[in-house]
């Protein structure tokens, strides 16, 4: 049989999306997987919408936090709660191609890498193409991860028979940077597949198309949760600045 994949998918306030996130993943050519979604205290109607999908899709589990306690730690719980060989994410808004899990599945298999991303695509709240697509580096290591993040949480497959449970850091933003990095304490690389198997939705409302708000918590990471001294998190801080700014330029 086909090894079980856990896919962790936190939610808050997701009901214009929602739906159509878990039919990617219903859609998908691999089809031993686990859905551990993990609301947010969301006061919408995403719980209603959810738990009906589950009537007919016994793939799917549903936990709640008692309190509102941000992305970071509902990933953590799923990922206590994953069964599977291998671990992926999926934001409750973002998208899978249908060869998504198999792609990266067999990447793994094939190349003996237990640690793997892709490129993907970007697209705005109503879906029409936003940008041009992300196209992932081959292979990045601990200090490439650091001075820009070029692994997009919704393309990552990380076998975890190999590399073991490991849980992002309890801060508000960037906490999946702060688990690829803890692997990668531990292992050269992770390997980049540059077909798009994704697509972001980039909203206007998102924290993280407000860079210059997020520099007090990159340097926060790197200060903090890293233990970086000031002059090598001043040299990673202006690299991210730069790549960042490259990145998402129109």
């Amino acid at each position: 049989m086909s090894p079980l994949v856990s896919i962790i998918t936190p939610t808050f306030n997701s009901a214009s999306y929602i739906a159509e996130t878990i039919q990617s993943v219903q859609n998908q050519s691999y089809t031993n997987w686990e859905m551990i979604i993990v609301d947010d205290c969301s006061t919408d109607a995403t719980l209603e919408i959810i738990k009906k999908i589950q009537e007919t899709e016994p793939r799917i589990q549903l936990h709640t936090l008692q309190k509102n306690s941000g992305s970071g730690i509902a990933r953590n719980t799923g990922i206590k709660q994953a069964k599977g060989k291998y671990l992926t994410f999926l934001d409750a808004d973002d998208l899978w191609m249908q060869n998504s899990l198999e792609v990266r599945i067999n990447f793994i298999k094939n190349n003996k890498k237990p640690f793997v991303y892709s490129s993907y695509k970007n697209f705005d709240e109503i879906n029409n193409v936003y940008k041009k697509d992300f196209i992932a580096p081959s292979k990045v290591n601990y200090s490439d991860v650091l001075k820009s993040n070029s692994i997009g949480c919704l393309t990552v497959m990380i076998d975890i028979e190999t590399l073991g449970k490991k849980y992002m850091p309890s801060i508000r933003k960037r906490q999946d940077m702060g688990l690829w990095v803890q692997y990668l304490k531990e292992i050269p690389y992770a390997y980049g597949i540059q077909e798009p198997l994704a697509t972001y939705r980039i909203r206007q409302n998102s924290l993280s198309r407000k860079k210059t708000d997020l520099i007090k918590f990159q340097w926060e990471f790197y200060r903090n949760v890293e233990g970086l001294s000031v002059v090598k998190s001043t040299y990673y801080l202006l690299n991210w600045m730069i790549r960042g700014y490259l990145k998402y330029r129109n």
